[in-house]
């Protein structure tokens, strides 16, 4: 019987299996303008001071951070009303579910944010920063507010506020007849 031979194997599998070469491949590219390569000394002097811990901040920085952010949260409110403005206008004016729903949202979030204020602003609030909270506070219920209109604009625009005298008719037909009743001249 003839012996075969076994076809020789690829170069890629030859490189697979041999053990990786210590020797640097040669570099093609320069190196960037502007690179340095750093020596072992400058290598540990880096590596030390980035490992330094960072300086805790003071009473006095950390209350302006929290009144920054603060801030912060009492503006949100405000920041969501041009989106609000936009969901309003694009739902219409008829009574549908969908805009019922979204009158419904727009009047529950900032009633409930108005209701949960001390919860909001809790964590944020020390005894040395209150006076400032006050008018995060005012800011924050002011913002609520106006999201409130813009939900009492879209109910006065789908017809749902009694605004015009028709509405007020049957009120008025009935308080004429009270009145002739009881204070009829005789």
């Amino acid at each position: 019987m003839a012996h075969t031979l076994a076809p020789p194997q690829p170069q890629w599998l030859l490189d697979l299996n041999s053990s990786p070469s210590n020797t640097k491949p040669k570099q093609s590219y320069p190196d960037p303008l502007g690179f340095q390569v750093l020596s072992k000394q400058q290598k540990s002097s880096n590596s030390k001071a980035i490992a330094q811990p960072r300086k805790q901040p003071t009473a006095a920085e950390m209350d302006t951070l929290k009144v920054k952010k603060a801030w912060e949260l009492a503006l949100a409110p405000a920041k969501q009303l041009p989106m609000n403005a936009i969901g309003m206008y694009m739902t219409g004016n008829s009574l549908q579910i969908f805009s019922i729903m979204m009158v419904f949202m727009l009047f529950k979030a900032p009633i409930q944010a108005i209701l949960n204020i001390q919860n909001t602003f809790q964590r944020l609030e020390t005894d040395t920063n209150r006076q400032q909270m006050l008018l995060v506070k005012a800011a924050f219920v002011g913002c609520n507010l106006l999201a409130l209109a813009l939900g009492i604009w879209k109910v006065n625009g789908m017809g749902l506020l009694p605004t015009t005298r028709s509405d007020w008719l049957a009120w008025e037909t009935a308080r004429e007849s009270i009145e002739h009743a009881y204070f009829v001249p005789s």
